[in-house]
């Protein structure tokens, strides 16, 4: 067995190892979501913290690893007798991102149930974690009904699996950690609040301590073993200091005045809900039981706060997480009581300490930053004589956008804008599995199996079914789409009313992306040529930061810009081939620079008409006198024209209907 990286190892990342340790004190914390660049020791410290749990007793022979002491009267293993058992390490399960739903929550066998009656079940990743870790890496990618489940899991401490009438439980308590990168996408706000706390990570600026870290690597790849014994004395510390803080959690006094300095804190900072104040009392519990004490002290409820706030203080993908610590400290010192929950001496042992503060985001804003340099141009192309450019344009406030959904019936990533056929959703019909069986069609099974009831001798009550009877249920739902901005930045966009205005409804777009699960890209043009600004991704926050510090400026290549979206799509089809793309081409209509540009743009745009792209041309126009030339765009693309306007929810009626309406008759 390969020795794992030492968790007292890690260099730096005080705030993750504490998260990690306070729910390994105690687990009703409710997990640990870990957000942060790659390459930031997030997977690494996850795994390493299996090795610090004590041991469990579990009941020997049971899939479902029961307390001999106190097993679970619903154990499908069950019942058993409490008496002893076997002592074994506390597990770490991983679940990963294309699990089945089967995989995650168990599978019933249907035909057993049909035919004979029998509960056959096979446990499935969430039975394995019972009473220890399960870790998501990259858990911003699974799919959304996945999370769900688990999530639902971990709240309950218990799985439901049920199948046409056949319901199973199990107990299913474990320390549940997610990591993620915010550049490849966002948890939906609901998921987000599920995770009892955040920690944002980052890898450290200081030369010292990047040697420190290559230097620990290194001697662990050329011998595990000698580097784990190097540490095995900080491992057993630390594992007993958990041991004795698990102990001392029951005595630990959450004090009115540590409540007090909660429910304020949580109401200052307009937090949803209640969940946060019981996650922070929580937290505050354990961090006081880590430091050996058995009170809550206010440095507790401000570690607390810093742990379990920021995640829940995002009101949309482009807001960053974070806390204003001044306001935190503020809204202490306020609230502070008598009743010795203000004592100021932190308690300065173990890993993170009792004052770690989460690392600043990273993400999107050294993407905007590295976008927004103007010396660089956009794609560092020059710009056209007499064409002055102009700095970026604030956006102008976001609003609530029209549906935009791609015509027919696709096969994509569930998501919700586009028609599709899923593994959720409404049931359309019937066929045979390819495959194990997921979700059976009862009335169709049994309208096969029945003309052979006969010939099969049937003689008691029950159906006798083969696995030929067997239907599958084909289910319709929603699909997430690859929405393609092609933006014009050039000089007709440049007034800076007018591309405020464009950048603030394609954030609207974004945000809708966002909440549709789709994959979005940015390809712009201005100058001499068009620039993929963000390749294809899951982070729309990414593209927000791309396109807030978007330039504009010089002529008008919309030949250019609609050839590089294109070119754009055929890579995408190479990579995911299910996924189906909407184009939305926001621009004027004006082509300019080059010979013909206005006939090479009809060209390119009918490149989209011909494959069936779904697009739509967002027309920027404005002014008393309109040239109608975004209009003539979308007859060539074969898609719809909406203007700036329309594009509010409120403001027009059908948009959907003209989008795949105007895609039926292109096609």
């Amino acid at each position: 067995m390969t020795t794992p990286f030492p968790f007292t190892a890690v260099v730096g990342q005080d705030d993750l190892r504490l998260a990690l340790l306070l729910n390994a004190v105690s687990p009703a914390v409710g997990g640990v979501l870990v957000r942060g660049e790659k390459g930031t020791a997030k997977s690494t410290a996850v795994r390493a913290l299996s090795a610090l749990l004590p041991e469990v007793d579990v009941v020997s022979g049971c899939r479902f690893s029961c307390d001999p002491a106190a097993p679970d009267p619903s154990c499908p293993d069950g019942p058993h007798e409490p008496g002893s058992g076997a002592r074994r390490p506390a597990r770490m399960v991983e679940l990963p991102v294309g699990a089945s739903e089967d995989r995650l929550v168990g599978a019933l066998d249907i035909e057993r149930a049909l035919a004979e009656g029998v509960k056959a079940f096979e446990p499935g990743l969430l039975a394995d974690a019972h009473r220890g870790i399960l870790y998501v890496d990259e858990v911003n990618l699974l799919h959304d009904h996945l999370v769900d489940l688990l999530l639902d899991a971990a709240a309950m401490g218990a799985s439901y699996v049920e199948r046409e009438g056949v319901s199973v439980r199990h107990a299913a308590r474990f320390l549940l950690v997610g990591t993620m990168n915010p550049e490849e996408g966002e948890l939906r706000p609901q998921l987000l609040d599920r995770f009892g706390l955040t920690v944002e990570v980052a890898a450290s600026r200081e030369p010292e301590q990047r040697v420190e870290v290559v230097r620990r690597r290194l001697a662990y790849d050329d011998d595990p073993a000698a580097f784990g014994a190097r540490w095995a004395e900080e491992e057993a510390a630390v594992r007993q200091r958990i041991v004795a803080a698990r102990r001392l959690l029951p005595q630990v006094r959450l004090g009115d005045g540590a409540l007090r300095q909660i429910a304020a804190t949580c109401a200052a900072f307009e937090v949803d809900g209640m969940r946060a104040d019981i996650v922070m009392a929580r937290t505050a519990t354990a961090l006081a039981a880590w430091a050996g004490r058995t009170d809550v002290l206010a440095e507790d409820v401000r570690q607390a706060a810093l742990l379990a706030l920021p995640h829940r203080r995002r009101r949309n993908p482009f807001d960053a997480p974070g806390l204003d610590e001044d306001k935190l400290d503020e809204t202490l010192e306020q609230f502070s009581g008598d009743d010795g929950d203000t004592d100021d001496d932190p308690d300065p042992d173990g890993p993170g300490g009792g004052g770690g503060q989460p690392a600043p985001d990273s993400g999107p804003q050294d993407d905007a930053g590295g976008a927004a340099r103007p010396e660089a141009g956009e794609g560092g192309q020059p710009q056209a004589s007499g064409a002055q450019e102009q700095s970026a344009a604030r956006a102008s406030e976001p609003f609530r956008a029209r549906v935009l959904s791609v015509p027919g019936i696709g096969e994509g990533a569930a998501g919700r804008r586009s028609r599709a056929r899923t593994e959720h959703g409404r049931t359309t019909g019937a066929r045979r599995p390819r495959g194990a069986l997921t979700k059976l069609h009862l009335a169709a099974t049994v309208q096969a199996a029945a003309p052979h009831q006969r010939a099969r001798g049937r003689s008691g009550p029950g159906l006798v079914i083969r696995r030929d009877d067997l239907r599958q249920a084909t289910r319709e739902g929603r699909e997430g789409n690859l929405v393609l901005f092609v933006v014009d930045a050039s000089g007709s966009m440049a007034a800076r009313q007018r591309m405020g205005a464009v950048k603030g409804a394609v954030l609207s777009l974004l945000l809708d992306a966002y909440q549709r699960r789709d994959k979005v890209g940015l390809v712009t043009f201005r100058g001499a040529d068009a620039v993929v600004a963000l390749p294809p991704t899951s982070s729309v926050d990414a593209a927000a930061a791309r396109l807030e510090s978007l330039p504009t400026g010089g002529r008008t290549p919309l030949a250019a810009g609609l050839l590089r979206a294109h070119e754009v799509l055929r890579v995408e089809r190479l990579r995911d081939p299910a996924r189906r793309a909407l184009v939305v081409v926001v621009t004027d209509g004006r082509a300019t620079g080059g010979p013909e540009p206005v006939a090479h743009a009809g060209r390119a745009a009918r490149l989209f008409a011909a494959e069936q792209v779904a697009s739509v041309v967002v027309d920027c126009e404005s002014g008393p006198v309109r040239l109608g030339l975004a209009g003539r765009l979308a007859d060539e693309l074969g898609g719809a024209a909406v203007t700036l306007d329309g594009l509010r929810a409120d403001s027009i009626a059908g948009l959907v209907r003209d989008v795949q309406g105007t895609s039926r008759r292109a096609a």
